[in-house]
């Protein structure tokens, strides 16, 4: 099967109503009753969201978590998410305890009130993010996105990098126009040409850089950190900090072995997420390995992308994220 048929059939996995609930808190709509409820894990049991992306998706194909939890009687359940909003709304409403997402959805999330924590970060990958345009296309530089349509996913790491993009630009937020759709359904748009720019992050920025040549016009180097963080829902940190812990250290242990070996992680990720080992291989190479605890930089950085958020009025109340950190010790 070929590569984009693989994205296709990858794309469609989940039923309409389901990417109706999951995408919820990007769309700013009310979840169905019936995803709500999801509320009452078994005993014994750590319920992790993961997207197409990353050390956590790596560390599921291992099956080093799994095993080891095994042997203290916690099952893991893994759960894929289409991008970050669409997992943190999983986590507030009790669908699951622990996920990966970038820097902007943990705030639209706690602006909203999701009761969530933030339990560890990856280094920078600024790389990893991208605001792309068809191969074709008459753009050169982010000065002239003015008066132009992007799209990308409300709420997630690439909606901050095109804030500053545009900042750096000497352009204003509302100088573009913005159309929010999740990443399968924003490459339709974009392939299309009903869009001019896609806001994405890896491996949809690879897959659209290898399968339809599209270009980038300004990534994260320089603008944006583009840190990945570790959340989990507030009242099972509180209870399972153990559980946590030995999430973060199997993390870490992934993350040494990933570092130095970038071609085995592509491999392994290939067959994980269903996409061509040389888009897995590009993406891989822009990845920030080495899970740590917030530190007092990290919080201020998540703090400033807060307050510009709220100065945008794109979230709804100013937040502190140090409410929101949770200190695990490894």
């Amino acid at each position: 099967m070929s590569t984009a048929k693989h994205t296709q059939r990858d794309a469609k996995r989940l039923t309409l109503s389901r990417l109706s609930a999951l995408s919820a808190m990007a769309l700013g709509v009310v979840l169905p009753k019936a995803f709500a409820q999801n509320k009452a894990p078994a005993p014994g049991t750590l319920r992790i969201g993961f997207q197409k992306y990353g050390t956590l998706t790596l560390l599921k194909g291992t099956g080093a978590l799994d095993k080891r939890l095994a042997a203290l009687g916690v099952d893991v359940k893994w759960a894929e998410f289409p991008a970050g909003p669409q997992l943190l709304e999983g986590l507030n409403v009790g669908s699951i305890d622990f996920g990966t997402t970038g820097e902007a959805p943990p705030i639209f999330a706690q602006a909203a009130g999701a009761d969530l924590l933030y339990v560890g970060n990856e280094p920078p990958a600024p790389g990893g993010e991208a605001i792309i345009v068809p191969k074709n296309s008459p753009l050169k530089s982010a000065a002239e996105l003015k008066g132009k349509k992007i799209v990308l996913n409300k709420g997630s790491n690439v909606h901050y990098l095109l804030v500053k993009v545009l900042e750096k630009a000497g352009l204003n937020y509302k100088d573009v126009e913005t159309v929010f759709l999740p990443p399968a359904d924003a490459r339709a748009a974009f392939e299309r040409g009903s869009v001019d720019a896609w806001a994405i992050w890896d491996p949809f920025l690879a897959a659209a850089e290898k399968q339809i040549g599209a270009r980038i016009l300004v990534d994260g180097k320089g603008v944006v950190s583009n840190h990945q963080f570790y959340l989990a829902a507030r009242p099972y940190a509180q209870k399972n900090p153990e559980v946590l812990r030995i999430v973060l250290e199997e993390l870490a242990k992934v993350d040494e072995w990933g570092a130095k070996n970038l071609k085995e992680v592509s491999s392994i990720l290939s067959a994980q997420i269903g996409l061509d080992n040389s888009i897995v291989e590009l993406s891989t190479a822009r990845f920030g390995f080495g899970v740590k605890p917030l530190t007092e930089q990290v919080i201020r950085e998540q703090q400033n992308i807060a307050d510009t958020f709220a100065d945008l009025k794109l979230i709804p109340k100013r937040i502190n994220i140090r409410d929101a950190v949770f200190t695990v010790k490894l």
